[in-house]
């Protein structure tokens, strides 16, 4: 290389040029008006549920319901992405395709330390999916559960010839949830342990095995709580307490499709115990409540094979099987919710999962103080906001983007409720849309809201982060009019901090 100054500086710019051109393509690919710039969404194509959630050697992997051929639901597949911090991901190509009339549902992915599949190399960890397969012909429909493995960290990968390994010849029983259970066994040198679904049923049935292909029934748990729908995702979670000292709890979370709270497709949650067999759910207030209190946040699985120490992470589906097929995105429909740390909180008005937005990575610029008057920013942007723990009347904040078109969000302390409401945000989608959301309000529990505003939702995580509400909204102007509000018609006494937020493309 020629160590001409002037020739330097000209090839250092032609590459910096070139850097930045191929950036701009990039973004330029991922900056439709709805497109979502802080929330994961492929770059084209129809996805639902995240699948396989797993860390390994470095990257985060996020599998999800694909289908490569359009924008609505068929050809169901694994589409596959990789992050390094949980925000910025990398779209891989389709891991697992579907194959000869058998379409890939939801599933998990784990990392067999020691081969106890027999799948991996000789002497070498790999990465396991278990999924439900489905056909369909003109008789009947059937599910199963089926294992495929990685042998090169997610990039190719191989169905298992024995296919499938847990086969009730059923048409309902889905969406395997594995994890390694290090206490397990006789011997108590720890086997894996399956959730899966019997979603007519409303049943979570616990299975046991020693290599992923042998399974034994342990236990049931089901039916409890909403029944309405069918059972759909299970996900059973070791949570640790928020503050130290506390002992962990165990989490059974399980989706509903229709039926949930707030219409639709939704999740609730039973906190308790495991002992290696059976989940029993706890007594204390609490036990029972919903992962989410909004309209779009479904299917949220926890990450597989987490460094030690790390609190469990969810991740979700931002939107409703109610309109799903109708959302007003092109090229891509579907994207996921922000990853959140999980672990519960026990207090006066007793037990509840916590939830904790996985973002601070993406903050830009520090735009101050929020005070009682008005602000605008642009989308994507992040608030922190600490009200007044005495208020008496409604209060919260309004997210115009025209004068014609807002989102509310609020506090009720009269009828102990915190609420968000999308009637007003802009295009109405379909019939259900339209709606205004809530979740109980703790007396107990300080008002304190976090708010995560995308070009197409808002994430709102209240009371310490145990309501969390997801719901799609899609206004006329990324450039939105922040304004606080309080019913008696004073401005309600706030202090917090707002945030831009770095576009994850």
């Amino acid at each position: 290389m020629s160590d001409d100054p002037a020739m330097i500086r000209s090839m250092v710019l032609l590459v910096a040029g070139f850097g930045a051109l191929l950036a701009g393509a990039q973004r330029a690919g991922y900056d439709q008006p709805y497109r979502p710039q802080v929330h994961f969404s492929p770059r084209e194509n129809w996805t639902n549920d995240p699948n396989g959630l797993v860390y390994f050697r470095g990257e985060y992997h996020l599998f999800f319901q694909y289908n490569p051929f359009g924008d609505v639901w068929g050809h169901m597949s694994w589409g596959h992405a990789v992050s390094t911090d949980l925000l910025h991901w990398r779209e891989l190509p389709v891991a697992i395709p579907e194959k000869a009339g058998e379409m890939v549902f939801t599933g998990s992915v784990v990392v067999d330390h020691a081969n106890s599949s027999g799948l991996c190399a000789a002497g070498t960890e790999c990465m396991v999916a278990v999924y439900t397969g489905y056909r369909k012909d003109e008789k009947r429909t059937l599910q199963n559960q089926n294992l495929a493995y990685s042998r090169d960290a997610g990039r190719t990968w191989t169905r298992y010839e024995g296919n499938p390994v847990l086969d009730l010849h059923m048409s309902d029983f889905r969406d395997p949830s594995v994890f390694w259970d290090e206490k397990g066994g006789s011997d108590k040198k720890g086997h894996w342990v399956m959730a899966v679904a019997l979603p007519l049923e409303h049943k979570v049935r616990l299975y046991r095995s020693p290599d992923l292909k042998q399974w034994t029934q342990m236990s049931e748990f089901g039916p409890m709580g909403a029944v309405s729908g069918d059972w759909e995702c299970p996900d059973l979670v070791r949570v640790p307490p928020e503050k130290k000292g506390g002992a962990e709890v165990w989490v059974m979370k399980v989706g509903l499709n229709p039926g949930a709270l707030q219409g639709g497709s939704g999740e609730q949650y039973f906190v308790g115990s495991f002992d290696g067999t059976r989940f029993n759910v706890g007594t204390e207030s609490g036990a029972h409540g919903w992962t989410n209190y909004g309209k779009d946040d479904y299917c949220a699985i926890s990450f597989n094979n987490l460094p030690a120490g790390a609190k469990p992470m969810l991740l979700g589906w931002m939107s409703n099987w109610q309109y799903a097929a109708k959302l007003p995105t092109s090229p891509w429909r579907g994207q996921m919710s922000v990853p959140r740390r999980l672990s519960y909180v026990r207090d006066a008005a007793g037990v509840a999962l916590r939830q904790e937005p996985v973002i601070a990575q993406l903050r830009g610029a520090h735009a101050g103080v929020v005070s009682a008057a008005e602000i605008v920013r642009e989308a994507p942007f992040e608030m922190v906001l600490h009200f007044d723990p005495k208020a008496q009347t409604a209060f919260g904040v309004k997210l115009y983007s025209d004068e014609e078109h807002w989102t509310e969000i609020g506090f009720d302390p009269v009828t102990r409720v915190f609420y968000m409401d999308r009637m007003h945000a802009g295009e109405a989608v379909a019939p259900e849309f339209p709606v205004k959301t809530d979740a109980p309000l703790s007396k107990d529990r300080l008002y304190d809201l976090h708010l995560i505003v995308d070009r197409s939702s808002v994430e709102a995580f209240a009371q310490d982060g145990t309501i969390a509400m997801t719901n799609l909204v899609f206004p006329r102007s990324p450039r939105t009019r922040v304004v606080f509000f309080a019913r008696d018609g004073e401005k309600p006494a706030v202090k917090g901090e707002v945030w831009t937020l770095r576009s994850i493309w």
